[in-house]
């Protein structure tokens, strides 16, 4: 066997603006998404002792991490508020009721009805083409960063806001 038999069949390298991303509950972030991570994850380890060393072994569980969203802010606050109303009623801040409104009762937990929610990412080939989808099940916010406002800037620059997400687990599946 030579070494050319083991080449790629595809030499195309992934682009950074080859995606689409969307989460049931907020269509107008969906909208106006700048940018997103496929996060990390990582399984632990077992440490087991011997006289000698310590040698590590596969651990069990897997770890993810945050799923982070940066979008542009439009005018009206929609998507920004989209974020905050659901923050606000995963936190009920003043009343209990603020939670109800976004968990109503009678329903599944982790259908997207409520608390959860799920999250697809499209990451599409060199054509733009769908290629796989990367779903983040049962998402919830858990962060949504500041808004900077500036009087002294002399060129336009629309006002960003970034969410962070905790999430269940992820799956990639190809297209």
């Amino acid at each position: 066997m030579s070494v050319l038999d083991n080449q790629p069949l595809n030499k195309n390298f992934l682009s950074p603006n080859g995606f689409k991303f969307s989460i049931k509950k907020l269509p107008n972030v969906n909208f106006f998404v700048q940018s997103v991570n496929l996060p990390s994850f990582s399984l632990g380890t077992v440490d087991v002792e011997n006289p000698f060393i310590k040698i590590p072994f596969p651990g069990d569980k897997l770890t993810y991490g945050q799923l982070a969203v940066t979008f542009k802010v439009d005018e009206d606050l929609a998507n920004y508020l989209e974020l905050y109303n659901w923050l606000v009623g995963i936190g009920y801040p003043d009343n209990f009721g603020q939670r109800s409104a976004i968990e109503p009762p009678n329903i599944n937990l982790m259908s997207g009805d409520g608390v959860y929610t799920d999250a697809s990412l499209i990451i599409t080939n060199s054509k733009m083409n769908s290629n796989f989808e990367v779903i983040f099940k049962d998402a919830y916010p858990i962060n949504l960063s500041d808004l900077q406002f500036d009087s002294t800037v002399s060129d336009i620059d629309y006002i960003t806001c970034s969410a962070t997400f905790a999430y269940r687990i992820f799956t990639i599946s190809q297209l």
